[in-house]
């Protein structure tokens, strides 16, 4: 049985991904923060082995690593939000870059110790080549990518995913997207009367992490490693998403609810973000093939569901989109 070991494992893509993993009965040791027992989200992972790291305390890594002696690895676990990076730069470039040196060191050690290859995933962002490359954020994932392509020189079977944006009902509420789908279910249900945004012209590219996380499998099976952007390759406006939501939670349109506040415009933004899918299609024969609309309407429908029972986690939400 092959051992996959997935950092962040209870974040979104994390429980995708596992999910998939297990499906076809891979062994999966997934990193949480914080306790083992007890966290709602992990609901989502039975049958996956959870073991509480902070990936800045590089001694448990490479314990982990030692002990876990894994076939794959998927290194999701990240600072992901830009805004956050600039309030912690140094959290983020602990977590985003030191923690990937400390883990490819170690992967490269369990090679020459094993003598038996190791294939890895590095979770990179679109963010590395936009308008935002200054950010925390991206400089740290620009760092981790070199820190990976040197691996790679070392004989390390590791490829670099650009990740554009993709979502699900399992999105963290410090997003937009789930801001906003959650902001529509709340005035549909009578719950709040308004959504304030900041930057409503901003485009990108919208994927469904499901799918995402199918691509990523991909590349790791890959005969050799590849880097590859992920993504759809269909613009959208973040008003676009906006009334999508609004739409989806029976209001018609955003008019009369949307409040633009300028205090939550980023120091620096890309103006549009949007990935050509074709190396990945001519690659892997991967395209995205949930729609836009879909992954929104989903998000809705789903905090709909959480505003009405109470219940935040439930393996019901997991439904896929279509």
């Amino acid at each position: 049985m092959r051992t996959a070991l997935v950092t962040g494992v209870a974040g979104q893509d994390g429980i995708y991904l596992a999910r998939s993993l297990l499906a076809d009965e891979v062994r999966v040791v997934g990193t949480v923060s914080g306790a083992v027992d007890g966290q709602a989200r992990h609901g989502y992972l039975s049958g996956a082995e959870l073991r509480s790291l902070d990936l800045r305390d590089g001694a448990g890594l490479r314990a982990l690593v030692a002990d876990v002696e894994p076939d794959e690895v998927y290194n999701l676990a990240a600072v992901s939000s830009v805004g956050r990076s600039w309030h912690e730069p140094e959290l983020t470039q602990a977590v985003n870059q030191t923690a990937v040196e400390i883990l490819v060191e170690a992967l490269l050690a369990q090679r020459d110790r094993t003598g038996r290859q190791v294939r890895l995933f590095q979770a990179s962002s679109a963010e590395v080549s936009g308008d935002a490359s200054a950010s925390p954020y991206a400089r740290s994932k620009a760092a981790a990518e070199e820190v990976v392509y040197d691996a790679r020189d070392k004989g390390l079977a590791a490829s670099v995913g650009r990740l554009y944006i993709h979502e699900s009902p399992l999105r963290a509420l410090t997003f937009v997207s789930r801001k906003i789908t959650r902001g529509a279910a709340e005035i549909a249900l009578g719950l709040s009367d308004r959504l304030v945004l900041g930057n409503l012209d901003v485009v990108r590219d919208w994927g469904f992490a499901g799918d995402y996380v199918e691509a990523i499998r991909l590349m790791v099976g890959a005969e050799e490693p590849i880097d590859l952007p992920i993504g759809t390759g269909r613009p959208h406006q973040l008003l676009d998403l906006v009334e999508r939501a609004f739409v989806a939670a029976g209001l018609g349109s955003a008019e009369g609810y949307v409040e633009q506040d300028p205090s939550l415009v980023r120091p620096a933004d890309t103006a549009v973000l949007v990935a050509d899918p074709e190396p990945a299609a001519r690659a892997l024969g991967w395209r995205a093939t949930t729609t836009f609309e879909a992954t929104i309407d989903a998000m809705v429908a789903t905090d709909l569901a959480r505003l009405r029972s109470g219940i935040e986690e439930s393996i019901d939400y997991l439904v896929p989109t279509s």
